[in-house]
């Protein structure tokens, strides 16, 4: 059932940090010189911090 957690997770996370970015750069009025970097950040900082709770979680 973890493994399901997981993988929809990381389709949440992936929209999320797409939509993040086009936030950022909508807000910033061009776009980011360094556009995939920015991504990977983004979805790193938030992929390790859910999967770390969702570990908590179901390790009961």
């Amino acid at each position: 059932m973890q493994i399901l957690y997981f993988t929809i997770t990381a389709v949440l996370l992936y929209v999320f940090s797409d939509w993040l970015l086009t936030r950022i750069e909508a807000a910033r009025g061009k776009t980011l010189k360094h556009r995939s970097l920015v991504f990977l950040v983004i979805i790193m900082v938030l992929a390790v911090g859910s999967f770390k709770v969702i570990e908590i979680l179901t390790a009961a």
